[in-house]
């Protein structure tokens, strides 16, 4: 008769280890025995900064090259002669620990917040702010601009311009849906600017459309989050709406 399994609480209690064991394991496994033992999720849009070490991210960058390396062979691809491919392995895990999936990795970016002092509570709109990211169902990539509304108040904290790309970069260089991407980026705005009202509207070219599957090329994603003053009054989510200009035709 077939054993069942053991309950996740007690396999996650018997995989920790000290950090002198941890010490000879790869660089992923330690990051993940540390998320495990803090009971943090480590989903693909999820950032996991705070427990990765010095160094790490190198180790890191040298597994993936590893098991990329392997997908090639599984694909039957030969690196070894083919001078297309020789360094592909490398590459990718460049462009995924370094640039791609950056927002995973790296802490939030610094961002100098400012005391409202004039009292400003007007309508202010941020964008477009050409955003790039991937779809965590393919790993296709997802092009897209996001556009910002805040109505601040007089207690809120105003960032500068270029802030509001930074964050945005941070959030979207990960894995994930476009639906969740606009609801984490909301949720860091609303914590760091306190406004009265908050808009986002976010529209994408997703390529797993695109490139596979229906191969659809003309199909985009729009999608918002209104919070605060945006939710309860219609006039000021039309004029925030009606400044948004529309996306360019061929």
């Amino acid at each position: 008769m077939a054993r069942n399994s053991p309950p996740a609480a007690d396999t996650a209690s018997r995989i920790l280890r000290s950090e002198e064991e941890l010490a000879q394991l790869p660089a992923s496994e330690r990051i993940r025995q540390r998320l495990v033992a803090a009971d943090r999720r480590y989903h693909a849009n999820d950032n996991i900064a705070a427990f990765v070490r010095a160094g790490e991210i190198e180790e890191l960058k040298a597994e993936v090259q590893a098991r990329m390396q392997e997908v090639l062979r599984a694909l039957v691809i030969d690196t070894d002669s083919d001078h297309n491919t020789n360094e592909t392995a490398q590459r990718v895990a460049r462009m995924y620990v370094d640039e791609v999936f950056r927002g995973r990795y790296v802490p939030m970016p610094a961002v100098t917040e400012f005391p409202n002092a004039e009292r400003l509570n007007e309508l202010m709109i941020v964008g477009p702010i050409t955003v790039r990211s991937a779809c965590s169902h393919h790993m296709c990539p997802i092009f897209g601009r996001v556009w910002i509304g805040v109505l601040p108040n007089e207690h809120s904290n105003l960032i500068g311009l270029s802030k509001y790309a930074r964050i945005c970069d941070w959030i979207m260089s990960r894995p994930q849906i476009q639906e969740e991407a606009v609801t984490m980026l909301a949720n860091e705005l609303q914590q760091r600017v306190r406004p009265d009202g908050l808009a986002i509207v976010m529209e994408a070219d997703h390529f797993c459309m695109h490139w596979r599957g229906v191969k659809d090329t003309d199909s985009a994603m729009v999608n918002s989050v209104m919070r605060g003053a945006f939710l309860k009054d219609a006039n000021l989510r039309r004029e925030f709406l009606s400044l948004l200009p529309r996306k360019h035709t061929a």
